[in-house]
């Protein structure tokens, strides 16, 4: 709580990264409930603009190296549950 946290996430794929590699992460609450995007990347990062992670998240990645990871910004207990993390890199997925 307080200090950022970094949710890893690393890929390999077999073609080359090109700009059409699309990375999302989505969030579902402990509690459940449906999956909620909150992160979206192709060739530039694109935060949440709305929910409870709005303005809290930052990319942390590298996509050359295969990384797509991202930082959240002071976390919660609340903020408690899973994260998702898919990387697409066309034709491989």
């Amino acid at each position: 709580v307080g200090e950022q946290v970094l949710l890893k996430c690393s890929f390999k794929s077999s073609s080359p990264i090109t700009e059409s590699l699309l990375v999302d992460w989505t969030y579902r609450p402990l509690a459940g409930g449906h999956m909620e995007p909150i992160f979206h990347y192709q060739s530039v990062p694109h935060p949440t603009t709305a929910g409870k992670f709005k303005d809290r998240i930052s990319w942390a990645g590298n996509v050359a190296n295969g990384d797509a990871s991202i930082a959240i910004q002071s976390p919660e207990l609340s903020d408690n549950g899973t994260f998702i993390c898919s990387v697409k890199n066309p034709p491989d997925v």
